[in-house]
């Protein structure tokens, strides 16, 4: 299982051509860490702060008049400040944001308050909706049931016509399927090696060390589903990515027989460098951040890889987002950087960017309008 990448190798053609000339834009100029950013069809903006330098307070932001506002509240951001609040109704530590194809702000929260600290369970990891037009909390989705102590629940993707929500898990490798009508979740492909990490993560060139000393392993991060919700993609942010067809993944969740099984259906799709996040566009193409060599890399369909640009103020670009204008968002997080990836000392530089550029495709409409 561990030689899956060198038996059909010859399909991965990295293309050594030079990278396509393209400008990036600055969006934002922040002096917090963001990884990630979210925009709804009307020009409404979600920014999520990363806290990994050492500072404190609200995490998911909505970007007014040239400044962030907790979103939806400050009260569902004051964990961080006040941890008696009750953590099953507050956000206790976010991984990641992003607007639905429903149009609601759904946000990832890890339930464990600081990186690699045990999980607060079963109150803390949670996935949470958030009507957009009413500025309210719609639904709160417990995830205590799937997720363990060390567990990092890390992102999310949807297939509507299936009802169905997948999620990572970067800190005990598996991934969650979870129901949306009934909210009911399982774990699936649990230590695969298709969701484990064979080698550390890396930025700048650098393997990234955990606040023991230790070398940091990243499992199960980056997903993504195809545009006609075939293909479920993912991978360990270390690089090597996946596929499985969706028909599997959302079988297995009323066959535990199947779900014993589904390694059987995961096949290789592209060699990928170590990541920071990536995008989906709506020809199916991926955008996947190199951290070691400040690139965007862009995945056909078929796996084939280009560097789309590479530039020295991508550094380590995390989730990244494209909105409906064709622009491919890209923030410039520096988390290699932070405390808890560089051995618990925070060399991050402010200012930091949010970058944008024009690629001409717009998002898939199974991710975002």
């Amino acid at each position: 299982m561990m030689f899956r990448f060198l038996l059909p190798i010859g399909i991965f053609m990295l293309a050594n051509a030079a990278a396509q000339y393209l400008q990036i834009k600055n969006e934002l100029t922040l002096e917090t860490p963001c990884n990630g950013v979210s925009t709804l069809p009307d020009g409404r903006l979600f920014i999520l702060y990363a806290r990994v330098d050492g500072s404190h307070g609200p995490t998911v932001l909505e970007w007014k008049n040239g400044k962030g506002v907790p979103y939806p509240n400050l009260e569902w951001n004051s964990y961080s400040t006040d941890m008696k609040l009750d953590p099953a109704s507050h956000f206790v530590r976010i991984n990641s944001i992003r607007n639905g194809p429903d149009g609601s702000l759904w946000i990832v929260d890890t339930g464990s308050p600081s990186f690699g600290a045990d999980v607060i369970l079963p109150e803390g990891p949670k996935l949470i909706k958030i009507n957009t037009k009413t500025n309210k909390v719609s639904r709160i989705y417990p995830m205590g049931n799937v997720t363990r102590y060390n567990s990092l629940l890390d992102d999310v993707r949807f297939h509507d016509a299936a009802g169905k929500a997948y999620l990572t898990d970067a800190g005990s490798p598996a991934l969650i399927v979870l129901d949306l009508a009934s909210g009911d979740a399982i774990r699936v492909l649990e230590n695969d090696v298709s969701t484990s990490a064979s080698m550390p993560t890396s930025g700048e060139g650098v393997l990234m060390g955990n606040i023991n000393g230790g070398l940091q392993y990243i499992y199960a991060d980056q997903l993504e589903v195809s545009p006609d919700g075939k293909w479920f993609y993912y991978q360990p942010a270390s690089g090597g990515m996946h596929k499985i067809e969706t028909k599997y993944l959302n079988n297995a969740f009323y066959n535990s027989s199947l779900a014993g099984i589904l390694s059987q259906y995961v096949v290789p799709h592209a060699l990928t460098p170590s990541t920071g996040g990536t995008a989906i566009d709506a020809e199916g193409n991926i955008y996947d951040s190199d951290t070691d060599r400040q690139a965007i890399m862009k995945i056909a369909p078929n796996g084939t890889m280009t560097t789309l640009i590479r530039d020295s103020r991508l550094l380590w670009v995390d989730a990244m987002w494209i909105d409906s204008k064709k622009r491919l968002w890209m923030p410039a997080a520096q988390l290699n950087r932070g405390e808890p990836f560089n051995k618990g000392k925070n060399h991050i530089k402010p200012p930091l960017h949010v970058y944008s550029m024009d690629i001409g495709v717009g998002p898939s409409p199974i991710d975002h309008a």
